[in-house]
């Protein structure tokens, strides 16, 4: 199964500021290592079963997008340029649709530009072994947490599919510390990572 990365790189990253600007946000800095997120997230998806990615930025950042791919030797399948920022919601239909038409067959992964992966391999690995459960639904990726966070938001599993993949029972966004500090102590909710892998038509019949 062929799977389209779908990169969004559209976030202002304001709250890395004065680092992270508008006309520069964070994902085109080296914070992680001594490349920028963008080339990070580019390159963990530069292997066998992953298509070129599939671009989605700011009009106003394309220059730089473009040049840092050119850094890196990769020729994206395509490059999506947002007048305006719109969630992920809108960018996955939009991925949908795109798909289907310039890479019918494959899965999309949709994800954001500026995540730090310490394991790139146990991540690829993750994502192929969703790819026959995404055949027939929209997957999505937690990751446990070791905090109380509050400034993410969290999902809570509901019946086993696999081993090691569940129903949703329901997302919460950003708890405060109390009901974090719950969370933890109760187990069987997790980080949402905000990433995605889904058939074309599978996400379209749900929007």
């Amino acid at each position: 199964m062929a799977i389209l990365p779908v990169i969004m790189s559209g976030g202002s990253g304001t709250r890395l500021w004065p680092a992270s600007t508008d006309d520069r946000p964070k994902q085109f800095h080296a914070l992680a290592s001594s490349n920028t997120m963008l080339h990070e997230t580019v390159a963990r998806l530069t292997a066998r079963g992953f298509l070129p990615p599939l671009l989605v930025c700011s009009e106003r950042h394309a220059s730089i997008v473009r040049d840092q791919m050119a850094q890196l030797g990769v020729t994206p399948s395509g490059v999506i340029l947002e007048p305006v920022g719109r969630n992920t919601a809108a960018v996955g239909v939009f991925a949908a649709l795109w798909a289907a038409r310039h890479a019918p067959g494959a899965e999309v992964l949709l994800l954001p530009a500026d995540h730090v992966v310490e394991n790139a391999e146990a991540f690829r690995q993750a994502v192929a072994g969703s790819t026959v459960l995404a055949r027939d639904h929209i997957v999505t990726f937690g990751i446990q947490p070791t905090a109380p966070e509050t400034g993410f938001g969290y999902i809570e599993a509901g019946d086993a599919l696999t081993q090691a993949s569940f129903r949703i029972r329901r997302f919460v966004e950003k708890p405060n510390i109390e009901t974090a500090q719950r969370y933890l102590a109760e187990g069987g909710y997790y980080w949402n990572a905000g990433i995605f892998l889904f058939r074309p038509e599978r996400l379209l019949a749900e929007a």
